[in-house]
């Protein structure tokens, strides 16, 4: 799903900015409240199922949720064929495990401090800790998944696992990378992000009741905003603010991964500030920071990573308008907005 299957204008796209549709969090997830409460509640029962002596550690896990982003598509794409129900509760639950195990082993990969404006799992306890809570999560995840009646459940949330850890194995072969494109840049994201996204959309539709038609527009939908989430993380990780991120910035310079502002300096700088920002990565200190923000401005490398946000974003709105209307449907719409709102602001 790249640059080139976005740009389709015989399709006509849902606009986000209609005056019926929300423009803030609160207001989009308002309808599935009470299904977010409930997620939130189920996971913190989970703790008790864990050994006494690591209860804490999953505790501090399972609890440093932030938007509940993937629970809110798993309920509003439900919303958009019928309405959610127990074992849907049970479904973003899953996810949401396998999403925050993936967060604990990210912060032990990338060495992270902060996440969600408090110390991470690795800074508290070490990274030996981190990454066996890591696999403890995951397993639980399948566990819950293994006991729905129908495996579909489970297979599918093994195969969105895989398909995820895949995803950073192939973006770690690429840290420092030079000669990385924008198509693998773009794969690796669906992979190791979207697909949780997609995964969300397609169970809450397919468990509603949807249709072939459906499912796939729903998890196309997932793919489109899970690859537009993550190219805006990115950009965050560079023009972001610590202290309203809530996270370590810096980080994927710091471990040499190319996310698309420098992919897009890379492309356009001439020989010479080509060869400086290639070694400012490969010869990274704090202090670079600066200097490499210097040359991604000078080649609009943030104007230009907008710009592909939302062509995801588009993609993703088009994809809607094989679902009947809803007040889910709008939901859906108007999260595509508000990610537009918060890409406006990078760099302000």
């Amino acid at each position: 799903m790249f640059a080139a299957e976005l740009r389709r204008p015989e399709v006509p796209v849902p606009s986000p900015r209609g005056p019926e549709l929300p423009h803030t969090w609160k207001q989009i997830v308002r309808p599935v409240e009470p299904f977010l409460a409930q997620v939130s509640q189920r996971l913190i029962e989970q703790v008790q199922t864990f050994d006494p002596e690591i209860a804490s550690y999953a505790q501090y896990a399972l609890t440093n949720q932030g938007k509940q982003l993937r629970p809110a598509l798993v309920a509003l794409s439900a919303g958009t064929v019928g309405e959610a129900t127990d074992g849907l509760v049970t479904v973003a639950v899953i996810i949401e495990m396998v999403h925050l195990a993936t967060l604990v082993h990210d912060d032990v990969m990338d060495a992270a401090v902060l996440r969600r404006q408090r110390p991470t799992l690795a800074a508290n306890w070490g990274n030996q800790i981190s990454v066996l809570l890591g696999d403890c999560l995951f397993a639980h995840a399948l566990k819950l998944a293994a006991g729905f009646p129908t495996p579909e459940v489970c297979r599918a949330v093994s195969s969105a696992t895989k398909t995820v850890c895949s995803g950073e194995i192939l973006q770690t072969h690429r840290q420092r990378r030079f000669e990385f494109s924008r198509a693998e840049y773009f794969r690796v994201l669906e992979m190791k992000t979207a697909e949780l996204f997609a995964l969300s959309c397609d169970l809450g539709a397919w468990l509603n009741g949807a249709t072939p038609i459906e499912r796939t527009a729903l998890r196309r939908f997932g793919l489109a905003l899970g690859t537009a989430y993550q190219v805006y993380d990115d950009c965050l990780d560079l023009f972001g603010s610590e202290a309203i991120v809530g996270k370590s910035l810096g980080t994927d310079l710091a471990n040499g991964k190319l996310t698309l502002p420098l992919l897009v300096a890379l492309e356009r700088a001439g020989s010479a500030d080509r060869a400086k920002l290639q070694n400012l990565i490969e010869q990274w200190e704090g202090e670079h920071f600066v200097r490499v923000l210097e040359l991604l401005t000078r080649y609009d490398a943030l104007d230009e990573s907008r710009g592909v946000i939302h062509e995801f974003l588009d993609s993703a709105r088009r994809n809607l308008t094989a679902l009947p209307e809803s007040e889910s449907r709008l939901a859906l719409i108007a999260l595509t907005g508000f990610l537009e709102q918060q890409t406006n602001t990078l760099g302000v």
